[in-house]
């Protein structure tokens, strides 16, 4: 009998305790984290030097900051691996920290942009690089059916896949390091001198003959001196003469 009671009570015991824990209301799901852009490249794989670029320039941070602090969105195009290891050997070495910084930029665009808003943008696009008039960052985007061209004045680049997209942040594949032209842009060539306008002198060949005039002149004047001179001695003859007579 004792028994049949202590085995009641445990199952009564029992049959409280669930319900007590059905009624429980169930906890919300965790808040997500704050994004972080170069864990998404992490996570993708393939963009090795993308993410090394953005921790020397302090750009990753950059986006961070931006991302988890206002509204506004960005639109970032990741080349790969593969598309770094094509560029000239020495291209990335021989950038200045400031050059590196704008390279980076210049694949970041201020807004949001899914694959289809593509077709509706206005060329050329803003990046976070700055001006984007001829000879300094223009970024032209085309597109045909479902592909997406970027030109950027220097090289053309396709989106391979799209990496991530949450409303907020875009991330691209790209297949070529997008080179902006006030880093790359052939040097013009140098133009010739103009032509000197002053000449050099040279002496006329009558400049340097005597002068007509001159010539008449001083033999003239020699003409006269001997004229005179046999006068004077014609004029002592006769006196001596005379005097002799």
């Amino acid at each position: 009998m004792e028994s049949f009671s202590l085995s009641l009570f445990i199952f009564v015991l029992l049959l409280l305790s669930t319900k007590i824990l059905a009624q429980t209301p169930a906890q919300p799901p965790a808040p997500p984290g704050p994004t972080n852009f170069t864990k998404i490249l992490e996570k993708a794989g393939q963009f090795t030097t993308l993410i090394r670029l953005m921790k020397i320039t302090q750009v990753g941070d950059q986006i961070n900051t931006q991302l988890n602090n206002s509204n506004q969105g960005l639109t970032v195009f990741a080349p790969t691996d593969t598309a770094f290891s094509n560029l000239k050997t020495g291209t990335l070495n021989s950038l200045s920290d400031q050059q590196k910084v704008a390279l980076v930029q210049f694949h970041i665009l201020p807004n949001f942009l899914s694959m289809s808003q593509f077709q509706t943008v206005s060329n050329p696009i803003r990046t976070q690089a700055g001006d984007n008039t001829d000879g300094e960052f223009p970024l032209n985007v085309t597109t045909s059916g479902n592909q997406v061209n970027v030109s950027t004045g220097i090289d053309d680049a396709t989106v391979a896949n799209t990496i991530y997209s949450d409303n907020q942040l875009a991330v691209y594949e790209v297949d070529k390091v997008l080179l902006p032209l006030s880093i790359f842009a052939p040097p013009s060539p140098a133009s010739a001198p103009a032509p000197s306008l002053t000449k050099s002198k040279k002496k006329s060949p009558l400049a340097d003959s005597p002068v007509a005039g001159d010539d008449a002149d001083s033999s003239g004047g020699y003409f006269l001196a001997i004229h005179g001179s046999l006068q004077v001695v014609t004029f002592g003859f006769a006196m001596v003469a005379t005097l002799w007579l």
